[in-house]
C-alpha cells in the first residue's frame, strides 16, 4: 500500500472518529441539558459568592463541576423515565433517547457516573453540600418526574429541588444551613411557579398530548393565572425581605431592594396581563421576564454584597 493510500485511510478514520465524537458530545449536551445545567451552576456560584468571606478557587471549581454533574444526572434520569412521552412532543422528539441515537443503557451509565462524581466533588467541599445536592437529585427523579402525569402538584414538588441550587452555594461557602440559606431557597422556590406555569401555558397542548399535568388547574384559565399572580407576589416579598436585616449575614441595601422590587413588578405586570388576556403571547413574555428576573437578581445581590 502506498504512503498516499495509507494517509488517505488514516484521514478517513480520523474524520469518522471526529464525527462520532462530535455527535456524542452533542447528544451528551442534550441529555444533560447543558444550557439549563449551566444556569443552575451559575445560581449555585452566586449563592457561594454571597456566603463566602474569602473566595476559594478550589471550592468554586468543585462546586461548578459537582453541580453540573448532579444537575446533568438529574436531567439524564428524567429523560430516561420520560423517553416515551418525549417521543410524542415536537419540542423533545429529537432528544438522544426518543430519536434512538442513544440507548437507555448508555444514558443510565452516564447518569450514574455523573451522580458519583458529583457527590464526591461536593463532599470534598463539605458533607452538607453533598447531602442537599443528593436530596435534590432524589426529589427530582423520584418524586417530581413520576408525579408529572399524575397531578399538577408536581410543580410544587419540583420547586423544592429546583430551589436548592441558590442556597446550595451558601452552604458550600459556610457549611451551615440557616436563615440566610432559607431565604435564598424561598426566593427561588416562589420564582418557579410563575416561570413554569408560563411554560406550562405555552406548552399546554404538547404536555396534554404527552399526558402531563403541569397547570395548577389542568386548564388554561383565570384560576391558574390568579395563582400565578399570588406566587409572584410571594416571590417579590421573599426577594426584598433581606432589606429588613432580619436574615442573619445576608441582607441588602435599600436601593437594592427598590431595584429588585421594580424587577419583580415586571413579572407581576405580565402576570396581571395574562390574567386579563389569557393568551400565549403574554405567557411568553411572562416566561422571558421570569428568566431575566432570576438572572439579574443574582447578579444584583452579589454586587450589593460588595457595596457594604
Amino acid at each position: 500500500m502506498s504512503v498516499y493510500n495509507k494517509w488517505y485511510l488514516c484521514k478517513i478514520a480520523i474524520t469518522i472518529l471526529l464525527n462520532k465524537t462530535t455527535s456524542f458530545l452533542t447528544d451528551f449536551k442534550q441529555l444533560t441539558k447543558f444550557g439549563l445545567s449551566l444556569s443552575v451552576v451559575i445560581s449555585s456560584l452566586s449563592g457561594y459568592l454571597l456566603g463566602a468571606h474569602t473566595i476559594s478557587i478550589k471550592t468554586i471549581l468543585l462546586l461548578a463541576f459537582g453541580g453540573y454533574c448532579m444537575v446533568g444526572a438529574s436531567n439524564a434520569y428524567n429523560q430516561i423515565i420520560e423517553r416515551v412521552p418525549d417521543s410524542v412532543m415536537p419540542r423533545t422528539q429529537n432528544r438522544p433517547l426518543p430519536s434512538g441515537r442513544m440507548s437507555v443503557k448508555t444514558a443510565m451509565t452516564i447518569a450514574v457516573i455523573m451522580t458519583i462524581l458529583g457527590i464526591i466533588a461536593l463532599y470534598m467541599i463539605n458533607p452538607k453540600t453533598a447531602m442537599f445536592s443528593a436530596i435534590s437529585v432524589f426529589l427530582y427523579t423520584s418524586a417530581y418526574t413520576p408525579l408529572k402525569p399524575v397531578t399538577p402538584l408536581c410543580v410544587f414538588v419540583g420547586a423544592i429541588p429546583g430551589a436548592i441550587p441558590f442556597m446550595l452555594g451558601w452552604v458550600a461557602a459556610t457549611n451551615h444551613f440557616g436563615i440566610e440559606a432559607g431565604v435564598l431557597f424561598a426566593i427561588q422556590f416562589f420564582w418557579q411557579f410563575p416561570h413554569f406555569w408560563a411554560i406550562g401555558w405555552l406548552q399546554f397542548d404538547a404536555y396534554k398530548k404527552a399526558g402531563f399535568n403541569m397547570m395548577p388547574t389542568n386548564e388554561k384559565n383565570h384560576v391558574a393565572t390568579r395563582l400565578t399572580i399570588i406566587y409572584t407576589l410571594l416571590m417579590i416579598v421573599a426577594s426584598i425581605y433581606p432589606v429588613l436585616k432580619r436574615t442573619g449575614e445576608f441582607y441588602i441595601l435599600p436601593i437594592t431592594a427598590i431595584i429588585v422590587f421594580l424587577l419583580g413588578l415586571v413579572i407581576l405586570y405580565y402576570g396581571l396581563k395574562l390574567h386579563k388576556n389569557q393568551d400565549d403571547k403574554t405567557a411568553r413574555k411572562l416566561m422571558l421576564s421570569s428568566v431575566l428576573y432570576i438572572t439579574l437578581i443574582q447578579i444584583i445581590f452579589v454586587i450589593d454584597k460588595f457595596l457594604h
